[in-house]
């Protein structure tokens, strides 16, 4: 009968040991994986072995995201608006692991049945105003409240958040689109926040705000009419920018602001 073979680490070895097998273990979020970029994410994470575990989370039940095959995704029911909701998904994500190495977020709107983004002072009113805040600005400040103990480990740690280039107060030359703007300004501010505040509670994690550019997704579709076509994206060409841009990323950038190609943007 052959005898068991014992191995002996020193503590500094018996660390790196452990540092490589916790980095192997990839375990990511989306947020908003329903449709578009967010369902463009989940489909890239799952390619190859870039993922062993993804949660992902989605609204509408007939969501393609519901169709993936794959034993590595697990889909999450969340209305970002709800932070009861946000709590529960975190919870549940909890019981099962102790730690997060990407979490991003695609959640946002621009237009719905009956919201359009404002050409001039004329079209705002408050309840607008106050959906654009609800859901591409305060639902991703609470996110990184309740997603905070899941990136608490010594490895590399990410969260990303779709934001706009039109967010930028620098950029705008332009004006209108009132809501939309301010509510990416805002978003980009209450990330700003978190990694500075992620700096001492979470020092591996990176906290990034991304514009993924003209993406040919129900959210742009209106309003495509003058963009010229190589500065129309796929969504599994965005999603691959992002990637690009996301795995490259070091811890000093984190609080700073990306285009899909790489560029900083101005606030």
């Amino acid at each position: 009968m052959a005898l068991p073979v014992l191995l002996f680490f020193n503590q500094d070895e018996f660390e790196v040991v452990n540092q490589e097998a916790s980095e192997s273990q990839q375990i990511a979020l989306v947020v908003g994986a329903g449709q578009g970029i967010g369902l463009g994410f989940v489909r890239q994470l799952l390619e190859g072995d870039r993922v062993n575990c993804l949660y992902a989370t989605y609204r509408n039940v007939d969501s393609e995201l519901l169709q993936i095959d794959d034993p590595r995704l697990h889909c999450l029911a969340l209305d970002i608006m709800d932070e009861a909701q946000i709590a529960a998904v975190v919870q549940k994500i909890q019981a099962e692991t102790s730690a997060l190495h990407h979490v991003i977020n695609c959640v946002g709107v621009l237009h719905d049945g009956t919201m359009q983004p404002e050409k001039s002072l004329r079209q705002l009113n408050a309840d607008q105003l106050l959906h654009y805040f609800q859901v591409n600005s305060i639902g991703a400040v609470l996110l990184a409240k309740h997603i905070q103990p899941l990136l608490k480990h010594r490895d590399r740690a990410l969260l990303a958040t779709i934001s706009a280039k039109v967010g930028s107060i620098g950029d705008n030359q332009l004006g209108g689109w009132y809501g939309y703007r301010a509510s990416k300004a805002a978003l980009n501010m209450f990330m700003r926040n978190v990694a500075i505040e992620y700096k001492r509670t979470c020092p591996r994690a990176i906290v990034v705000n991304l514009h993924p550019g003209t993406t040919d997704t129900e959210l742009s579709r209106p309003f495509q009419r003058n963009v010229p076509p190589e500065k129309l994206f796929s969504v599994k060409r965005t999603v691959q920018q992002l990637l690009t841009v996301m795995d490259g990323l070091q811890e000093n950038d984190s609080g700073e602001f990306f285009s899909w190609n790489g560029d900083r943007l101005p606030w």
